[in-house]
């Protein structure tokens, strides 16, 4: 099998319901208000200074978008994620999108005394206070959804349409006026970022669309390969426009949407963001770093291993 390493990959998917058997890469919201996730991997609603959680459901079973297991810690049943926790089983997706534990959508938000910011909760006890019922939806997962998985769920890319990039541009900070023009790797050093162009078709229309990086094994991969060394921190961003040949570092266009920090690995795979398919718009994404990464990659356009 030929195989690729790909910075992302836009997968388009309807509507389905998730199964407790079933998988699906999802953002969460109550009443409105995204789910926020501190460093340490607590869920968190109302603190619009938190970036927003991504997560992976498969088989019953939570994993967030940095590959740590979620969980219902004892003894307040407080839902997080862990670096290392096995994820509890029994969360589902209804018919109608919302996420349950147990067959049922009841949640607790209780608050924090931090930034005004409700923790979440399945259970309510003497050690919780100021509390809420509330419901959790899922932004992508009502009733069957194509989309691909994040670190710890394999991808499934080739059961769904996908676009790869179709315009990878290099812009140094240290050559700040100087078009390098297309390239067919990605790149990120502590002066050079890349920035991905994709054109989504008008098909796509009225679809979620998922921005997926996958970061296979050098030793699986067949007509790809890469350079990986530092501490694999990467910020992800959503552009104002798309770049040009022309694109230089200077006149790069402004980050319309940051979309977080990943710390990558090799054997992994990422959902960096989920949201509506921007149909029949050409859009760019840029990673740079956000640590000591070293990380050159040839961009194939063949099927994940």
């Amino acid at each position: 099998m030929k195989s690729y390493i790909t910075l992302a990959a836009f997968a388009a998917g309807a509507q389905g319901l998730v199964s407790r058997t079933g998988s699906c890469c999802f953002h969460l919201t109550a009443n409105g208000s995204p789910v926020g996730q501190l460093s340490d991997g607590q869920n968190r609603i109302g603190d619009s200074s938190l970036p927003e959680g991504e997560f992976c459901i498969d088989g019953g079973s939570i994993t967030d978008g940095n590959g740590r297991g979620c969980i219902l810690t004892p003894p307040t049943t407080q839902l997080q994620c862990d670096v290392g926790a096995t994820p509890t089983s029994g969360f589902s997706i209804s018919s109608n999108g919302l996420l349950e534990f147990n067959g049922s959508p009841d949640f607790i938000a209780c608050e924090t005394g931090d930034n005004g910011g409700l923790n979440i909760y399945t259970t309510q006890s003497s050690d919780l206070s100021n509390c809420k019922m509330i419901e959790l939806e899922a932004s992508s997962c009502s009733s069957g959804t194509t989309s691909p998985p994040a670190t710890n769920c394999g991808t499934a890319l080739s059961t769904g349409n996908y676009e790869f990039p179709h315009l990878i541009i290099p812009v140094d900070s240290s050559s700040p006026n100087t078009a390098a023009g297309t390239s067919f790797n990605g790149k990120v050093t502590s002066t050079v970022s890349s920035i991905f162009n994709f054109d989504i078709p008008s098909s796509d229309s009225g679809k979620t669309c998922s921005l997926v990086f996958l970061f296979p094994e050098k030793a699986n991969l067949e007509t790809s390969s890469f350079t990986f060394s530092g501490d694999g921190k990467i910020d992800f961003s959503e552009l104002s426009k798309a770049a040009t040949t022309s694109t230089t570092f200077d006149n790069a266009p402004s980050v319309s949407k940051d979309l977080g920090e990943i710390t990558v690995s090799p054997g992994n795979s990422y959902v960096v963001s989920t949201f509506s398919c921007p149909a029949g718009q050409a859009v760019a994404f840029e990673m740079k770093n956000a640590g000591s990464t070293d990380f050159e990659f040839f961009e194939d356009f063949n099927p994940a291993p």
